[in-house]
């Protein structure tokens, strides 16, 4: 009679079940991150929007990936930390507040979106149109700003903390958070550049830069889940052997 014997596989240990969770949400926010600029491209560039110009049907599926991007953002971090703050805990907590500060923006410009999508409910066919569109202005503009001051300037903010880490550690093959590291100067130089009027936010150009730190986040998230961090020899825990004085020979 044959028997089979089933070998169980050994339990994941709790960097990988990390590096999984985290790669897993950086993948989510990347690939969150992309329809909501078409779902919002009526609130934010249509003037008349409030008024009733155009469909409002993108608007709250807009919201709510927003909510869900700034909510993996943070996972991310929150997986990471009790792994990375092993190779630097001063870096690794501003990894957790730079994530939790543009989940912050993003959630701020999610509230303005919705309130001119309210504005427009509540307010469509009304006289006063000039108060109704010069406040859907103002909440217009909170979200342009928040997503210059969110995703726009906290993803450099980001990459330096962890893509130091990274580099210094060699838990992921160097030339990945190299990457991080000349995206994130290039995307703060597009974003100081449209902080002052240079170029808008949403372009060709701002792109290019944008580039880099995207391929880089993309990247890190896709190994991680795959792969996790290199194993590393754990030298935390090893003592250090106090040498001992060669024994003296007694002659009688």
């Amino acid at each position: 009679m044959n028997t089979h014997i089933r070998t169980a596989k050994p339990p994941m240990d709790s960097t990988r079940k990390a590096t999984l969770v985290a790669g897993l949400f950086y993948i989510a926010t990347f690939v969150f991150s992309i329809p909501a600029l078409d779902l919002y491209d009526g609130v934010v560039n249509d003037a008349n929007f409030v008024l009733g110009s155009g469909s409002d049907q993108g608007v709250l599926w807009g919201g709510l990936i927003e909510i869900l991007t700034a909510l993996t953002g943070i996972g991310t971090a929150v997986a990471l930390y009790p792994v990375i703050k092993r190779h630097g805990p001063g870096r690794a907590v501003g990894f957790v507040a730079s994530r939790t500060l543009e989940a912050a923006m993003i959630f701020t410009g999610v509230v303005a979106v919705l309130a001119v999508y309210t504005l427009r409910q509540d307010f469509a066919g009304g006289t006063d149109t000039a108060a109704i569109t010069t406040t859907a202005s103002a909440l217009v503009a909170i979200k342009e700003w928040t997503f210059l001051l969110g995703p726009g300037l906290m993803a450099s903010v980001n990459a330096l903390c962890f893509a130091t880490i990274l580099y210094r550690s060699g838990l992921v093959p160097r030339w990945m958070p190299t990457l991080g590291l000349i995206g994130a100067p290039l995307l703060l130089t597009s974003s100081t550049v449209t902080l002052f009027g240079g170029w808008e936010q949403v372009s060709s150009t701002a792109m290019l830069f944008v580039l880099p730190i995207a391929v880089w986040e993309f990247s890190v998230g896709v190994y991680m889940t795959v792969k996790g961090f290199k194993t590393l020899p754990d030298t935390e825990h090893h003592t250090t052997a106090v040498p001992t004085a060669p024994a003296t020979l007694v002659h009688a």
